[in-house]
């Protein structure tokens, strides 16, 4: 079994990161999707696990990568913040674009707002802000992705209480 929390868009306030990773005991990989804002050594301190970050729109000095591909066990997997695929205004572009790079899962941030939309060609996952939530709710978010040993993955977003 594989534990992977996901988050985004942190944006230099990380309280509730840390009551998340306190939550969820020991994880094996943290995916943050961008929007760290120079955080990213005390976010790899704070979740003591393999970490991969990406650059989100206001990651202005950093040397983070703007997407990366990787592979999930036998998933193959698009890091991006999601900014150049317009997702604010909807997710045709990203989803398409996924699709076309035969991609079985895509991540991403930017809207502050969770989704996890599971179609049969790809998944879209956006854990929301934990930091800046913009849902109605207002509740900060983040996604717990648990892979069990046939690499069956189950997704929940999750909810830090405030």
């Amino acid at each position: 079994m594989q534990k992977i929390m996901v988050v985004s868009d942190t944006h230099r306030h990380h309280e509730n990161l840390k009551k998340a990773i306190k939550l969820e005991g020991p994880i094996d990989m943290l995916i943050h999707l961008g929007d760290a804002e120079g955080e990213e050594d005390y976010i790899r301190e704070l979740a003591d696990c393999e970490v991969i970050m990406i650059a989100g729109n206001n990651d202005y000095f950093s040397n983070l990568r703007r997407e990366i591909t990787i592979k999930i066990g036998k998933y193959n997997v698009l890091l991006t913040h999601g900014h150049y695929y317009y997702v604010s205004v909807g997710l045709d572009f990203i989803k398409e674009e996924a699709i076309g790079r035969r991609m079985d899962i895509v991540m991403f941030g930017h809207t502050h707002r969770p989704i996890i939309e599971i179609y049969k060609e790809v998944t879209l996952i956006n854990p929301g802000s934990i930091s800046y939530p913009r849902q109605n709710d207002k509740k900060p978010t983040y996604i717990i992705m648990d892979i069990d040993d046939d690499e069956n993955i189950n997704y929940t977003l999750k909810h830090v209480n405030i």
